[in-house]
């Protein structure tokens, strides 16, 4: 099946997996008419991402694509009803995901997407964990970790860029306590400062890490977009 021309909009957090989402479907020239961004209420969500969420909006910006956002309750099964509610007022054809393994997003996103007559692709479902990492660091993204939650982690993590080094150390974690590489079981977060379609990258002005000893976040309080080529430390 030809995907080219069809109107298609991405489900985006402003993290790895949906950006690599976005960067699959323009390479496949989908007509990418917004990216979509659920905000949660709350400071956990069963289906949407949480940490920068706040991000997504300059995100679109940096890549000079439509945006919409909506608010979500957090709560479990309202979160599906909530996305089907933005999508019916939408005239498009496909929904777009970077869903990897987690059959409770897939489920509720494929059974919305059915329930409006839409297309569901997640161009990623099962794919080796360690050849996504590696394809985002090797196509240029700048990704960093916002969250960790898992045993192993420490606060050094937060706000470390994904590398060739940190995917090293994953595999490290995954061999020791079992996490998933790719962060799909929870264990991590992620916010794009740059990928291969932004025109301009995001300059983090004013950030802030929260560690309880076990877990924590990167925050980041003020950005601003940039030119391309300066990379942030």
């Amino acid at each position: 099946m030809s995907l080219s021309g069809l109107k298609a909009v991405v489900l985006f957090s402003g993290g790895k997996d949906s950006s690599l989402a976005l960067l699959w479907a323009l390479n496949r020239q989908l007509n990418v008419e917004a990216l979509i961004s659920m905000i949660p209420s709350r400071e956990d969500s069963y289906m949407f991402h949480v940490p920068n969420i706040n991000l997504t909006e300059l995100q679109a910006k940096a890549a000079q694509l439509p945006y919409i956002s909506s608010s979500s309750s957090g709560l479990k099964e309202k979160e599906a009803l909530e996305l089907e509610k933005l999508l019916e007022k939408l005239d498009v054809d496909v929904v777009v995901s970077g869903v990897i393994s987690s059959e409770y997003q897939k489920n509720r996103i494929d059974a919305v997407c059915a329930k409006l007559g839409l297309k569901s692709l997640t161009p990623f479902w099962h794919v080796n964990e360690t050849i996504l990492l590696l394809n985002l660091v090797n196509s240029g993204f700048d990704v960093r970790f916002s969250g960790v939650y898992a045993l192993g982690f420490t606060h050094n993590w937060l706000g470390r860029r994904l590398d060739h080094s940190a995917i090293a150390d994953l595999i490290l974690l995954k061999k020791r306590y079992g996490v998933s590489i790719a962060g799909e079981g929870g264990e991590y977060e992620t916010v794009v400062l740059d990928a291969p379609f932004f025109k301009s990258r995001i300059k983090v002005v004013e950030s802030e890490i929260c560690w309880d000893g076990y877990r924590g976040q990167f925050l980041i309080k003020k950005a601003e977009l940039t030119e391309k080529g300066s990379v942030e430390k």
